[in-house]
C-alpha cells in the first residue's frame, strides 16, 4: 500500500514488477486507473490541510481487512503517517519528517546529494535500506483508451488529418512557472501557418488564457475545461509533440510516449525533469534560478521572458 497525498506520475515506478494499492485524493483516481501497476485505489476524502481524523479512522478499518505487509508513506507529514498506523500495517516506511516516531517504524534518512530528484526519493522507499542509491528509474507509461479517443474526436469536433501540437499553457503552482500567454499565441500562430493544428489542453482555470491564445487563429482549438483528466491522457497520446510548462500535464504527456518540449522558469529540471527519452528541456539557468517561487521575487521573470518563440519552435520542429 502506498500513501500518496501529493501524487506524482512516477508513483507507478515504486514497484515495476508487482501491483500495489494506493491511497490518494479523489482527483487522482482517474490517473491511477491508467497505471498497470496499480491494483486498487482507495479514496482519502480529506482536504489538503485538514486532519480528517474520522475519515482516516474509517478508511483504516477497510485497509485493515486487506492485511497489508508494508505501507510506503510518501509525504513527510505526521498526519500522512496516521492511516497505516490505524490500519495496523506491520512495516510502515517513510522519511524522517514531522514528529512521527512510532507511526513510521521503518524510518529512512534522505540524502539529498544522492537523491537529487523527487522521483528518486519516492522510488528509493521501495528498496531495502542496503540498496545502492540512487535507484534506477524506468520510463513511466500510462494505458490509452482507444475507444475514448474516438469518442472525444467526435464530440469535440477534432480530427487527426494535420500534425497535432499539444500546448498546455497552465501551471497550478503560479505565474513564475508559466511561459507568457503572448509567446504561446505566437507559437500557436507559427504552427498553424506551417500546416499544423494546435490543441490547447488544461483545466477550466486555463480556459480564459487559452481563449486568448486561440482567438481568430485557424486550426487552433481551446479544449481547456472541456475534458476530464482521463480524456486529456487519451488526447495527448494523439499529438505529435507537446509544449508545456513544468506541470502535472508535462509528466502525463511524457507517460503517453509523446515527444515533449518542457519550458522551465522558477523550477529546475534537475529536480523534477520530464521522464522521457523524447524530451527537450528549454531552461536558461539564470543566476537567480531556480528560486521555486510562485511569483518572481525580482519582478521581471526573465527566466521565462528570455525564452523566445523561435527557440521553442525550433525544438518543436525537431520532432
Amino acid at each position: 500500500m502506498v500513501m500518496a497525498q501529493s501524487l506524482y506520475i512516477t508513483l507507478q515506478q515504486l514497484y515495476r514488477h508487482c501491483q500495489i494499492d494506493v491511497v490518494a485524493p479523489v482527483w487522482s483516481l482517474p490517473l491511477l486507473t491508467r497505471m498497470p501497476q496499480v491494483r486498487q485505489a482507495h479514496e482519502l476524502a480529506v482536504g489538503h490541510k485538514q486532519l480528517g481524523l474520522y475519515q482516516r479512522l474509517k478508511l483504516a478499518q477497510t485497509l485493515r481487512m486487506q492485511q497489508y505487509d508494508q505501507a510506503i508513506v510518501l509525504p513527510r507529514s505526521l498526519k500522512a503517517a496516521l492511516l497505516p498506523w490505524f490500519a495496523r500495517v506491520p512495516q510502515r516506511t517513510g522519511y524522517r519528517g514531522e514528529w512521527r516516531y512510532g507511526l513510521i517504524n521503518d524510518m529512512r534518512d534522505m540524502d539529498k546529494t544522492v537523491l537529487s530528484k523527487t522521483v528518486q526519493r519516492f522510488v528509493a522507499l521501495a528498496y531495502p535500506r542496503s540498496a545502492t542509491l540512487p535507484p534506477p528509474i524506468p520510463t513511466p507509461q500510462l494505458t490509452i483508451d482507444v475507444a475514448n479517443q474516438h469518442r472525444l474526436l467526435t464530440t469535440l469536433g477534432l480530427n487527426t488529418d494535420k500534425p497535432i501540437v499539444g500546448i498546455m499553457p497552465g501551471a497550478e503552482y503560479g505565474p513564475a512557472k508559466q511561459w507568457q500567454m503572448g509567446y504561446y499565441r505566437a507559437l500557436a500562430d507559427q504552427c498553424s501557418k506551417a500546416g499544423k493544428q494546435v490543441w490547447l489542453l488544461g483545466s477550466a482555470k486555463e480556459q480564459d488564457i487559452s481563449e486568448q491564445i486561440a482567438h481568430d487563429l485557424p486550426h487552433v482549438y481551446n479544449l481547456c475545461g472541456k475534458t476530464q483528466l482521463h480524456d486529456a491522457i487519451d488526447l495527448l497520446a494523439l499529438t505529435h509533440v507537446c509544449v508545456t510548462n513544468d506541470s502535472g500535464l508535462m509528466h502525463i504527456a511524457c507517460a503517453t510516449g509523446r515527444p515533449v518540449v518542457a519550458i522551465y522558469g522558477s523550477s529546475t529540471p534537475d529536480y523534477t525533469p520530464p521522464l522521457s527519452d523524447q524530451a527537450t528541456v528549454v531552461y536558461h539557468r539564470l543566476s537567480c534560478s531556480p528560486c521555486f517561487k510562485r511569483t518572481c521575487p525580482l519582478g521581471h521573470t526573465q527566466c521565462l521572458t528570455g525564452i523566445g518563440v523561435d527557440e521553442v519552435l525550433q525544438a518543436v520542429n525537431k520532432y
